[in-house]
């Protein structure tokens, strides 16, 4: 195992967002989450689903890549050259499920972009 330094960027740009959407899973469970503060963190999000295809596609590219660089093996003897095939049909449809997420994040932003709120009245 390597450290938090030792970890490729790739890596460790990846286990942060992670890490990050698991954060706001935490604030936002059973909060009380008013529309204006919705639509900012909805805005954040949608940039994710917009930009993760082309993540996505770097992965897939770089997977190719790979096969001319190293001498790829399989542990159970397949192809490595299928698996990556595999795998990078699996990424392509990533990437397009990620473009429809941010295609619904971005209306549930605008279905409530008119909205405001104030304080409740106290009793």
């Amino acid at each position: 195992m390597t450290s938090d330094d030792e970890r490729p960027p790739a890596v460790q740009h990846a286990d942060d967002a992670a890490e990050s959407i698991r954060a706001l899973v935490d604030v936002t469970h059973a909060a009380n989450l008013p529309a204006p503060l919705v639509y900012d963190v909805l805005g954040n999000l949608k940039w994710v689903g917009h930009r993760l295809p082309e993540a996505l596609q770097h992965l897939a590219s770089g997977l190719g890549r790979s096969l001319d660089q190293y001498d790829v093996k399989e542990d159970d003897g397949r192809d490595p050259v299928q698996s990556i095939a595999t795998a990078t049909d699996h990424l392509t449809r990533a990437a397009q499920l990620a473009d429809q997420l941010a295609d619904e994040l971005d209306k549930a932003q605008g279905a409530i972009r008119g909205q405001g709120y104030r304080p409740a009245p106290t009793e």
